[in-house]
Order: structure tokens, then sequence, then C-alpha cells
């Protein structure tokens, strides 16, 4: 039977407000009072670290006015800023498959179907998260499931500012790039257009 999954556009927000925002809506969805929901938004310029990074991920050279966030989803260190799009999804697996695997794979695939739809033929990498093309990565992936509701989420790389990659070891991987739909198309790309590319084929994958 499929589930419902709402879709909320947030717009541009600052990510502790959006991080507290997760967590309270979180929590709503473990107790029930909250449907199953897919949240879109754009932040500042930030570097997230997940609970398993090492701080030397984060370098010296890195630009002191971008804040920093220690967060708790798995993971190592990421740049959120603006021309990405984030999503995070607030969905009960108990409603899907309890599979962190099953998940994470359902979640690449949204993406590597909405990049199918550009003429970009992008993979997964055999023990890495996230979606790459060829050797650099165009969308960073990170969750936390608890009772297997999961918050967090993914951040592809459509127009961001790509100096800001070189204030950190992006996911801690030093051998390979980072790319994004502008590189890779030579095009501006309209993020809503990517929005809506993204928002159906989660509801295909998630069969909603």
């Amino acid at each position: 039977m499929s589930q419902k999954i709402n879709i909320v556009d947030l717009g541009r927000m600052d990510y502790q407000s959006a991080w507290d925002f997760q967590k309270e809506f979180h929590n709503k969805v473990l107790l029930g009072k909250e449907a199953d929901t897919l949240f879109l938004v754009e932040h500042e310029p930030v570097y997230t670290l997940g609970k398993n990074a090492n701080n030397n991920n984060l370098l010296k050279k890195a630009n002191s006015n971008v804040k920093v966030f220690n967060v708790e989803r798995g993971g190592d260190i990421t740049y959120h800023g603006p021309g990405q799009l984030i999503g995070y999804p607030i969905i009960n697996l108990n409603n899907y498959k309890k599979s962190i695997s099953w998940y994470m794979r359902a979640l690449e695939q949204v993406i590597i179907s909405t990049l199918e739809q550009y003429d970009i033929s992008s993979s997964r990498k055999d023990g890495m998260t996230g979606v790459w093309v060829q050797d650099d990565k165009i969308c960073a992936m990170g969750v936390r499931l608890s009772r297997w509701v999961s918050m967090h989420g993914f951040a592809l790389n459509i127009e961001p500012d790509m100096e800001y990659y070189d204030g950190m070891i992006p996911c801690g991987i030093q051998e390979f790039g980072i790319t994004s739909l502008y590189e890779l198309l030579k095009e501006n790309i309209d993020i809503y257009e990517v929005m809506n590319t993204t928002t159906q084929n989660f509801f295909k994958i998630f069969k909603v």
C-alpha cells in the first residue's frame, strides 16, 4: 500500500533554524502527529561535520566567516550553500523497509534518476555514499535514523560556489573531486526545475 509523503519547500533558511525544525518535526513523526514529509531547502554557506567526522578535514584555510556545525548524522564533513538543492526526508521507514542500506540506495536512486533527465550519467561508488559522475561527487548524503524515522538527507550540487570546497576535504575523501550540474552542462539550471524533477523521482522510488 502506498504511503502519503508531503513535499514542503522551505525556501532559503539558515542552517540552525532548519536543524532545529528538523528535530522538532522528527519527534512529531515519531509520535504519529505528523505525516512523512520531504523538506527542500537552500542554506547559507556552512560546513557540517557528522558524528564520526575527523575535525582535521576542516582545513585551516577555510573561510572563517562560514559557520561550522557538529551534527548527529552519519558521514564526515560536507558543505551546504546557495546553489545546492538540500533534501531532508523525515519519513518513518516502518512504512517502507526497515533497512538503512535500502534507504540510502533509494535516496541515491532518486538523484541518479533526476540526473538522467539532464542526460548526466551518474552512479554509486562501492563503499561510499552519495552519487558520483565518474570520480567526482555531485550529491553528498548523510542521514540519522531514530526508531526508524529519518532525518538529514542529501545535498545535490546545482550551481554552488565551488571555492568553498577548498576549505575542507569533502567527506574526508582526498582522492576524488566534486562537481555540479553547472560544471557538467555549462549552463544555468533553474533550481525549481530540479526540485520538481527530484520530487517526481522521489515519489516514484518511494512508490507514493
